[in-house]
């Protein structure tokens, strides 16, 4: 009995990488699609070619022939899909990739399930952006954090969509066409609404993985902008815990097909930027010097994921607390830290990628 086969479209990535690592572990044969266009990919592949075997596809999601190829030329028992233009300050000023990766890209991986293996389950990452500012849900400010004043589990997936930025409207378009596949054509197909992903492998910038960012420039001394007043907070959910439940939804396609799942820490996993300053400093020894500038643009104050429909459906909790699991990002930029300080054009070289099974080039991070 062969292997199962697992595609894992921005498998380069942060959360790809972590995915690929532990499938490859578990015995599936890996696939990893990545058009290494993002930051970091390249020593993400490096690390993963370590100890991990798996097939890699140079592919970009919005060509439609590339995407059948893959497809054509071997069949997959699951697909997670994780590749996408994941900013919403990108989003806005170029609204038109945007969509072309994030809603188009996504109905060519589904439309090529649909044709080559529509057993497959399909798992998409989607986001809690696809909620918009939600509207109804009060808040207020307690001590050093903002606080639901009603919604003591967060935000459940009967909140109202709502498509606010670009960024919201190509996910929550992708989100829709997931459902919709499984409900048309009988994909076992999911998508679960993430909130903030942190970990190890994550190369955070300022507008995009904001846990790892904070990490990252406070080991270095790099200026960190806070935009409020630093009391907002989101439920952050480690990548290992991401990673079992896309897992755990493999392998109960019936119970997740057509169905959106939010996921993240919960409230039993909030952090928010001046409990994060806090911990980085306590880390360090020595104070973080802080710049603050004006709210963002509709940047919430509050965000949490009621996770009560994924552990009711798949009997999944997070394990990984976030004292844990910031001492082991920060560990981690630790031991990279002469990587991280090289300049930015130095430090995510573009060395070339051999494009064949499980032989990527790239240097070591």
């Amino acid at each position: 009995m062969r292997s199962k086969r697992v595609l894992i479209t921005g498998g380069a990535g942060f959360v790809g990488c972590n995915a690929a690592r532990y499938f490859g572990t578990r015995n599936w044969r890996v696939t990893v699609l990545d058009d290494l266009s993002r930051d970091g990919t390249d020593q993400n592949l490096h690390w993963l070619r370590d100890g991990t075997s798996f097939d890699f596809e140079r592919v970009d999601i919005r060509d439609r022939a590339a995407v059948e190829r893959v497809f054509s030329e071997r069949r997959y028992e699951a697909v997670i899909h994780l590749a996408a233009q994941v900013a919403v300050t990108t989003s806005v000023t170029d609204p038109r990739t945007d969509f072309m990766i994030n809603a188009l890209g996504t109905f060519n991986l589904l439309d090529a399930v649909r044709r080559h293996c529509p057993e497959a389950v399909f798992i998409f990452a989607s986001t809690n952006k696809v909620y918009g500012k939600i509207d109804g849900a009060r808040y207020e400010l307690r001590g050093s954090r903002y606080a639901y004043v009603d919604r003591s589990y967060g935000i459940d997936e009967g909140q109202a969509l709502d498509f606010l930025s670009p960024y919201g409207c190509s996910k929550g378009a992708a989100d829709q066409y997931t459902l919709d596949f499984a409900r048309m054509y009988g994909v076992p197909a999911t998508a679960f609404r993430q909130s903030c992903i942190y970990g190890t492998r994550q190369f955070g910038i300022e507008d995009q993985g904001w846990v790892a960012w904070f990490t990252i420039a406070s080991r270095l001394g790099r200026p960190i902008t806070i935009f409020g007043d630093g009391k907002q907070v989101r439920d952050v959910l480690f990548v290992d815990d991401l990673v079992r439940a896309y897992e755990a939804a493999i392998v109960a396609p019936d119970k997740i097909a057509g169905q959106a799942f939010n996921i993240g820490g919960g409230p039993s996993n909030l952090l928010s930027l001046v409990d994060l300053v806090a911990l980085l400093e306590k880390r360090l020894g020595r104070k973080i010097p802080l710049r603050f500038d004006d709210w963002r643009p509709g940047d919430q104050r509050v965000y949490i994921s009621d996770v009560r429909k994924l552990e009711r459906v798949l009997g999944w909790k997070p394990e990984v607390s976030v004292a844990e699991g910031v001492a082991q990002l920060d560990q981690w930029v630790q031991r990279n830290e002469a990587a991280f300080a090289a300049p930015a054009e130095a430090a995510v070289q573009k060395s070339p990628v051999k494009v064949a099974s499980g032989q990527p080039v790239a240097p070591v991070a």
